[in-house]
Formats: C-alpha cells, structure tokens, sequence
C-alpha cells in the first residue's frame, strides 16, 4: 500500500456530495456500516427522486469552479463529471424498472441481511427499520403509479416475477419471518421480541400489498413486449459501465467470444474422458462423488474452505491483501430467489466482507467442479479483494471514489478477469474446474449476446434461425450455453430481461482489463523494463471502481 495523501479542496467537495447521498439514502449508510441511521429508509417516492436529481445537477454545476491540486482530484472530477451527468439523464427518462433482482423494495429487505444481529439494542434498531419499511414501500408504489400515468410501466414478466418474490417474503417461512427466528435463538428480551414480531408483521403486510398493487393495478398496464430498445439500452449500458458502447460492434464480438470458449471447452472435454463431448464430459463430471455437495450446509463449509485457502495462497504474492482484508465470510442467504452475491465490509471491518448464496428449494445437490470459479469470482481476487481494498483505502482516496464511483462493468469486469487469472495463476490445473471455469466465462459471453440481441433488436446468428431474438429463441439459446438448473435459468432470463445493460458489463469489463494489462505489458518490454502484475494489480485495485473510460483514461495518465 502506498504512503497517506493530504485531503484536498476535490476530495472535500466530493466528501459532501456523497455524505448527502447517504442522508437521502440511509441504506447505503448501515451497508457501508456507518452509524447513525440504523432504522431508516431513503424516500423511494417521486419526492425523493427529484430531491437526488436536484443534488446531482448542483453538484455537476459547481464541479466547475473546482482546480484539481493532484492526478487523484483530476481522476475524482473526470469520474464525478461521467457518474453525474449520466444519473441525470437517466431521471430525465421518468422511468421506474421493476425485475427480479435489484430494485428498491428488494434493496429495502436485503439491507436487514447485514444489521447486527446479537444484542436487544441490534434487534431494536431491526424493529425500527421494520416500522418504516411500509412506508418506504408506499413510496415505490407512488414512482411506480407515477411512471404508469407517464406512459412507463416495465414489462408483465417483470411486474410478475417481482410480485411473487415481495409475496415470497411475507409468506410463512419466508425471508422476513428468519428475523422473528433469529430474535428469539439470541436470547432477547420480551419487548424487544415483541417489536420485531410486530415490525415483522407490518412489514410483511406491506409486502402483500405491493405484491397485489402489481397484480391488480400495474398488470393490466404491462406491456408483453420484453425488449427497451436501442436508445434506452445504450444509456442503461452506459450506466453499468461508464462508457457508451458500440452495441452492433460488442454484440459481434460477443458472438466471436462464445466460440473462442465453445471450441476451449470442447478440447478440454477430451481431458476429461478421452473422445467425449462437452455434455459428456460434464456428466462424467457430475458422476464423481469426490467432486458432490449435499446440502446447503455442506456447501458453505466447502465455500468458506476454498476462500480461506485462496487467500492463503495469494496474499503478498500476486496481490496485496493486509489485514483486515484477509477475512471474508461464506454464507447461505435467507432468500431463495437464486444467485449468487457479495456484500462488503463495514468502514471499521468489524463487519467483514461476506459472499451470499441464494439457493432455491429445489436445488439440493451441488458440484465442486461447476462452483469454484463462482468463489474466486465473489471472494478473492474478484469483488472481496476489489471492494475491501476500496474501504481500506480512506487515507487516500475521498469516500465517493471508495464507495459512491461503483460500476458494475469495474467491479463485475475485475471479478470475471480474477476468474480467468486464477487459471494463468495454476489454480485450475483440475481440467473439472477449468471446465467450470470456461463455463461461467461461456455463460457471460452468452449474455453479451443474448441481452444486446434482445433489447437491440438484433438478429440471432444463423445456426438460432437468423431471426430478431426473441424470449423463446433466447431462452433454447441460454439453455445452450448457460450450466444452470431450470430453476436457475429461469432466474436469469427474467433478471436480463428486465435489467438491461447489466449482464454485459462483466464480459465488457473483463475485456477493458485485458486491453490495458496488454497495453501495459507492451509499453514495459518497449522500454525495456519487467512488467510486475503485482503491481499493475495494486495500481488498478487503488484506483477505487470507476466507469471504464474514466479508468482507461486514468491509467494513461499514470503510464
């Protein structure tokens, strides 16, 4: 780690801008473990969106008179003058996406996932967030109402999928009534019983009701179309990556990519059982008891194995993981919504970073094999290394740059990059878990692919009928290419059709970090220099997670 840096005027100004993010978003405030806000919720309503437009648009106006002291402040303005500008533009389109995996009332339940959960003054503050959560809820159905009067109401799928998940967490059993379980295993008092199972209660009340506001009011409304179209699309791509991307170029290559990995994968099945087909392989795979998980504890314990032995074996030899980097907790999620995810540490690490696997009922059997890559990509060197080197770094860089600069195409590109590094680095030499490997890697390809086909418009290559993609051409198509259960897959088509942008950005991403490793590894053995991926690691990681151009453009300057 590099030496402290003296705050700067830039660093100041964008200290501000993100302490105001967080009082109009209190969530971000308990995910980023800062005190002071534990029981509230940030106004989902049309209000509380014009108030966070009206806070960019200040803030972009009076990023002109700032002078950068530093390369730092002159990479905080570049990133602040991107991340704003297209955070307006978004607003001004009036939308209000519903899907099955990120929108405010699925954010609004996750948050209570990382609330301490110990002592009567932990489950206080839980029941406290419990009593505003309808309310916080109202407010999505009001941006929601507001954008149907608009004209602007997401597809049926995603107005269905989303009511039966928020349903979900209200049933008996469901992800709201652990809270009432876990209050009571930790021994509380009987108030504070009291209040959770009433704030539990309330809450799953207002679930049900949002869940019929859907159904009943906002249904009828939906359009069956899926697809956004081009210009939408290119907006919300550039959301998730910080670049405008040339769609009919990155679906192209896209395709190019899907083969490379099609034709790796059917070499490396001769590997596995000489003659055999990738299908085949796999099944020879699936076969082996030593390669079998049964049950979601089995799988944790094998996750949390893993993880600790990979940061073992990197730590101050390909990366720089200090302590308190150097822990990270595997843990099976209280959703069953399927997925697989990582949330940071708190500020101080009391918290620490910690990988979720949301398994549904269904899927009771897993495969070593077809999952390792999935821990390297959520723990380290992927999202645990990239976003816990980010909070560690408060003594150089602003609180925007560590947390508020987040994109998906830095953070999911980096985490797809580990993957395949980890392979480089020799840690996938079983041709099993190379496969896997190439199987998540083919699986994004896919989603390059299919997802800009889709909201694009774009016709499907000639062996998927030449046709424009569709839901059902797509679907044998993601079947194809993706090793999920049916259950899985289900999940995933529902989540690219509804969130559009966001399922390219790994692969968009993972290729910005291989164009300039190369860029960087060319330049050194020009100049006659050895070229350490140590420390071209530590210069990308120190960075903090911004949008591809900014990051592009930030590394030239240093280079």
């Amino acid at each position: 780690m590099t030496e402290p840096r003296r705050s700067t005027a830039v660093d100041e100004f964008a200290e501000r801008y993100h302490a105001k993010t967080l009082e109009l978003s209190p969530e971000e405030a308990t995910y980023l473990g800062m005190p002071g806000h534990e029981t509230e919720y940030g106004d989902y309503s049309p209000e509380g969106k014009r108030q966070k437009a009206e806070l960019d648009a200040a803030t972009l106006r009076d990023l002109a008179q700032l002078s950068p002291a530093d390369q730092t402040d002159r990479v905080t303005l570049h990133a602040m003058r991107e991340r704003l500008g297209l955070f307006l533009a978004l607003h001004e389109t009036g939308r209000e996406d519903l899907n099955n995996i990120a929108t405010p009332a699925h954010g609004a339940r996750q948050i209570l996932d990382l609330m301490p959960q110990a002592t009567d003054e932990d489950f206080a503050n839980i029941a406290g967030r419990l009593r505003n959560l309808p309310r916080a809820l109202a407010g999505y159905w009001e941006s929601l109402s507001a954008a149907r009067r608009s004209g602007s109401v997401s597809a049926a799928r995603q107005v269905q999928a989303a009511a039966g998940q928020f349903a979900s967490y209200a049933a008996q059993g469901g992800a709201l009534e652990q809270l009432v379980r876990s209050v009571e295993s930790a021994g509380a008092s009987a108030n504070v019983i009291t209040d959770v199972h009433r704030g539990v209660s309330g809450a799953a009340q207002a679930y049900m009701e949002l869940s019929q506001n859907l159904t009943e009011r906002l249904l009828p409304h939906a359009p069956a179309q899926d697809a956004v179209g081009a210009d939408y699309y290119r907006l919300a791509s550039q959301h998730f990556t910080g670049t405008t991307l040339d769609l009919e170029e990155t679906y192209q290559w896209g395709l190019e990519e899907l083969r490379r990995l099609v034709s790796e994968q059917e070499g490396l099945a001769g590997r596995i059982s000489p003659g055999a087909s990738v299908a085949e392989a796999k099944e020879v795979l699936n076969s082996d008891p030593a390669r079998r998980l049964y049950g979601t504890e089995e799988l944790q314990r094998w996750m949390q194995e893993l993880s600790d032995r990979a940061i073992t074996d990197l730590k101050d030899v390909h990366f720089d993981i200090p302590e308190p980097i150097d822990k990270l907790e595997c843990m099976i999620a209280p959703t069953t919504d399927g997925g697989v995810y990582y949330t940071g540490p708190s500020e101080d690490f009391a918290r620490p970073g910690r990988m979720w696997w949301s398994v549904p009922p269904e899927d009771t059997e897993f495969t070593t094999w077809a999952e390792t890559t999935t821990v390297y990509h959520e723990g380290v060197p992927g999202h645990h290394l990239q976003i816990a080197t980010a909070v560690l770094l408060k003594d150089r860089l602003n609180a925007w740059r560590r947390h508020g600069c987040l994109t998906s195409g830095y953070a999911e590109g980096w985490a797809l990059y580990a993957e395949d590094l980890m392979a480089e680095l020799g840690y996938l030499e079983d041709p099993g878990d190379k496969m896997g490997m190439l199987d998540m890697q083919r699986m994004r390809a896919a989603r390059v692919v299919f997802d800009i086909g889709l909201h694009c418009g774009f016709r499907a290559p000639a062996e998927w009928g030449s046709q424009v993609w569709n839901p059902v051409n797509g679907r044998a198509f993601l079947q194809n290419h993706l090793p999920l259960s049916d259950a899985q897959l289900e999940f995933e088509l529902t989540r690219y059709l509804g969130w559009p942008g966001q399922a390219p950005s790994y692969k968009v991403g993972q290729r910005a970090f291989r164009q300039i490793r190369a860029e960087r590894e060319q330049t050194a053995e020009q100049a006659g220099d050895a070229f350490s991926l140590r420390g071209f690691h530590t210069e990308v990681l120190q960075l903090g997670a911004l949008g591809l151009d900014t990051l592009r453009w930030a590394l030239q300057q240093q280079s």
